[in-house]
C-alpha cells in the first residue's frame, strides 16, 4: 500500500455486452489493478468466449448467473431497447451498474430503471463519456480553478458519414444525446423551457439529421439562454465542436482535435475599453487585427483515455459511496430532453410525412 493512501478493496466486476463499446469495458476492468474482471455476458456466446478468452475470465451463460457470481459492479453495454431488461436483476440484486448512453429508448423507461436503482439502493452512473473527454476535463479544472461560466448562447455541431450502426435510433438518440448531457450539465442539470426542432429521414426510418433550438428563460434580471445544436450522420466529414459564449468568457470545444481555446472577458477588458472608446470618438480601426487585440488561452489537456477515466470515476462511487458524476436524473434528464427534440421533428413535417 502506498503510504498516505488508503488500501482498495479489489472490486469484483463484469461486462454485460461485449460488443463494440462493451469489449473496452472489459479490457479496461481486467487491466486495472485494484479490479477483477470476473466475467463477461453478451447473447452472443461465441463473442462472448472469444472476449473471455482475451482477458482470461468466466463467460457467465445467463444474467441469474452474473447475479450469483457475488460481484460489485458492472457495465451495461448492450443495445439502448435491452438497457432495463439487463440491468434490472443487476440492481435489484444491489450490483453497481454503469449503462451506457442513452439511460433508456424513452422517458417513461428511463424513469422506471432510475426507480429500480432509488429502491434497491445500488449504484447507478449513466456512460456519457464525453464529460470524460480530455477537453471536457481541462474545462472542468479551468472551472475549478476560478473561471465562471454563466452561458448565454452555446452552438453545438456533431456530424459524421453514416456507419450504419444504431440505426434503430434515431440521429438525437444515438450521435445528439452526447451534447445534450453536455449543454444541460452547463445549465446546472436545469432542461431547457422550450424545444424547437426540424429534422429529416433519408436513410432510416429516424431523422438521420436535426436541428435543434433550445431555450432557457433565466429569469426577469438574467434573461435567456439559447443553444443551437446540429446532428447529422449524413455529413461527409466527421466534425464535433462546441462553441459556449458566456458573460464572462467565449470557449470553443473541439472534441475531435482535442483542442480548446479560451479568451477570458477579463483578461480583455482594458483593451475593449480602449477600443469602445476610440469607436466613440469616430476614429477608423479598419486596421486593427481583432485577433492581436484579445488574450487567448489554450485549455490544458491530458492524454488520459475517457473510458478509462469514466470507469475510474464509476469505481470511486463505488467504493465510497458516493453519488456518481452523471447520475440516474442526469441520464434521465438527457432522455427526456432527447425525446422532445423528436417530438418537435414531427411536428415540425407535414402530417403525411409524420406518420408514416
Amino acid at each position: 500500500m502506498i503510504e498516505g493512501k488508503p488500501e482498495h478493496k479489489k472490486l469484483r466486476c463484469a461486462a454485460i455486452g461485449v460488443g463494440r463499446m462493451g469489449q473496452h469495458h472489459a479490457r479496461v476492468y481486467a487491466q486495472m489493478p485494484d479490479v477483477e474482471l470476473v466475467g463477461v455476458y453478451d447473447t452472443s456466446p461465441e463473442r462472448a468466449q472469444e472476449i473471455a478468452d482475451k482477458f482470461e475470465c468466466e463467460v457467465f451463460p445467463t444474467l441469474e448467473a452474473v447475479v450469483a457470481a457475488n460481484i460489485d459492479a458492472a457495465s451495461v453495454a448492450v443495445p439502448t431497447i435491452f438497457h432495463k431488461e439487463m440491468a434490472e436483476p443487476l440492481l435489484r440484486a444491489g450490483i453497481a451498474c454503469l449503462i451506457e448512453k442513452p439511460l433508456a429508448q424513452d422517458p417513461e423507461e428511463a424513469e422506471a430503471i432510475k426507480t429500480i436503482a432509488d429502491e434497491s439502493g445500488a449504484i447507478l452512473m449513466v456512460g456519457h463519456i464525453e464529460r470524460f473527454n480530455p477537453i471536457m476535463r481541462a474545462l472542468s479544472r479551468a472551472t475549478a480553478e476560478g473561471l465562471t461560466i454563466t452561458p448565454r448562447f452555446m452552438e453545438v455541431h456533431r456530424v459524421s458519414p453514416m456507419t450504419f450502426r444504431s440505426v434503430d435510433i434515431g440521429v438525437v438518440y444515438d450521435m445528439g444525446i452526447h451534447d445534450l448531457d453536455v449543454v444541460i450539465s452547463l445549465m446546472g442539470g436545469r432542461e431547457p423551457d422550450r424545444v424547437e426542432a426540424s429534422g429529416v429521414s433519408v436513410i432510416t426510418e429516424h431523422e438521420d439529421l436535426c436541428n435543434a433550438r433550445l431555450t432557457w428563460e433565466l429569469g426577469e434580471d438574467q434573461g435567456v439562454c439559447v443553444a443551437n445544436l446540429t446532428f447529422s450522420r449524413l455529413a461527409l466529414k466527421t466534425e464535433r465542436v462546441t462553441r459556449i459564449t458566456s458573460e464572462d468568457a467565449y470557449i470553443k470545444i473541439d472534441y475531435g482535435k482535442k483542442t480548446g481555446t479560451l479568451i477570458r472577458r477579463v483578461a480583455n477588458e482594458a483593451q475593449m475599453g480602449e477600443v469602445r472608446e476610440q469607436l466613440a470618438n469616430g476614429l477608423d480601426l479598419t486596421n486593427l487585427k481583432w485577433d492581436e487585440l484579445v488574450n487567448i488561452d489554450e485549455l490544458s489537456v491530458d492524454d488520459g483515455e475517457p473510458i478509462v477515466k469514466e470507469i475510474e470515476s464509476f469505481l470511486d462511487s463505488v467504493r465510497s459511496g458516493q453519488h456518481p458524476a452523471i447520475d440516474a436524473e442526469a441520464g434521465l434528464a438527457n432522455v427526456r430532453t432527447a425525446q422532445r427534440i423528436v417530438e418537435a421533428i414531427r411536428e415540425s413535417l407535414p402530417k403525411s410525412m409524420a406518420t408514416r
